[in-house]
């Protein structure tokens, strides 16, 4: 039974989303890594929830970094990070204890954990245990950011309701990242028909889901391994990692089926700076240096309102039941800065796998 990832850095979540506090331990930092912790209050900001769209549980996320931090610098030694859970209700969930929420993971838990889980908000197949993936993203997305790489994600698709794709222009392309970065939509018009799409989920008692598109852009050619830990293969084992997630593809992914190979085939060329490049992004798995294109999709919050069918583990009957608690409408803008993070750490791994450790240092002192 485990919760740890990664090869040359390696992450330990811990927690549960009633529990005390959530967190996670890395190790294999290299020492001397600044820190800006500033940046990682703000990418824990970005996950909280806001407005109707989001639960009404309001947790703030105040981080302590335990170990491996010093000055300013990681130390090299493992870095623990702690989260506190202030807004807890655990009362909602008591009552409900034998009953197995549809889509969720009470009954799976209950059987691999014997009953002995701690089963308020989910416990550890919360959501909420997502909040430590930010801090570790944050950290990541750092040391990428002087190496030249940098990322972003945006809602590509809620419901029915579609934005644009990015760019192909790497130029434009960089422009769009930087702007995904600061807001969660790239067009005014795109939010407001995706924050309508989930209010008015809210007010029926449901819940939505949808696409987002990811761009890393900078990562050098030759990053990856041929098979287990391909670009493709090691991102998605961390983004199918993440609570929700129902699909991930690449370049263009399931579409590429409706091509012959005189179309889905990337051509080389040389370009005006003699840098290589490929005609069409069509393919992936070790990086050739073009951006790296995927789209993952968030299935609708399985915690609605509505009445819904399950059963009483406990009297071993079918029933009807309503969910209590605080619930989101929908959670792909709060995943947003979660499948960023999990992205910044696998590519990240990659490049140490590549380059040893110490490539994650900006500069020797």
């Amino acid at each position: 039974m485990q919760s740890v990832i990664g090869n040359s850095i390696k992450l330990s979540l811990f927690g549960e989303s009633h529990g005390t506090a959530i967190g996670v331990v890395i190790d294999g930092l290299a020492p001397g890594i600044k820190i800006d912790t500033d940046f990682i209050q703000s990418q824990l900001d970005k996950r909280k929830p806001k407005g109707k769209i989001s639960t009404q549980r309001r947790e703030e996320d105040d981080f302590k970094i335990i170990s491996g931090y010093f000055n300013g610098y990681t130390t090299g030694t493992p870095l623990w990070i702690m989260i506190e859970n202030r807004s807890q209700k655990s009362k909602d969930y008591e009552k409900s204890k034998n009953l197995m929420r549809p889509s969720h993971a009470d009954y799976t838990a209950e059987k691999k954990y014997l009953g002995y889980q701690d089963f308020r908000g989910g416990g550890h197949f919360s959501g909420r245990i997502t909040a430590p993936l930010v801090a570790v993203g944050a950290i990541c997305i750092q040391i990428l950011k002087d190496k030249g790489i940098i990322l972003g994600t945006h809602i590509l698709k809620c419901k029915n309701e579609r934005e644009r794709n990015f760019s192909t222009d790497e130029k434009v392309l960089k422009e769009e990242i930087d702007s995904v970065n600061n807001r969660y939509f790239p067009t005014l018009e795109a939010k407001e028909k995706f924050i309508k799409i989930i209010e008015q989920a809210g007010e029926d008692l449901d819940s939505v889901g949808g696409i987002l598109e990811s761009a890393i852009l900078g990562v050098p050619a030759g990053v990856g391994e041929p098979y287990f830990n391909s670009i493709e293969s090691s991102l998605s084992h961390l983004l199918f990692s993440i609570p929700a997630v129902k699909g991930v593809e690449f370049g263009a992914g399931f579409e590429i089926t409706d091509k012959f190979g005189s179309e889905a085939n990337d051509s080389f060329y040389y370009d005006k700076n003699g840098e290589v490049k490929t005609k069409t992004n069509n393919n992936g798995g070790i990086s050739n240096g073009m951006p790296i294109i995927l789209k993952t999709a968030i299935k609708p919050t399985p915690s609605i309102y509505k009445e819904q069918e399950t059963i009483d583990i406990s009297t071993h009957k079918n029933i009807r039941f309503n969910i209590e608690g605080r619930h989101d409408p929908a959670i792909i803008h709060r995943a947003r800065v979660v499948v960023d993070s999990v992205i910044a750490f696998g590519i990240l791994d990659l490049l140490c796998m590549r380059y040893g450790y110490m490539f994650m240092r900006k500069e020797e002192r």
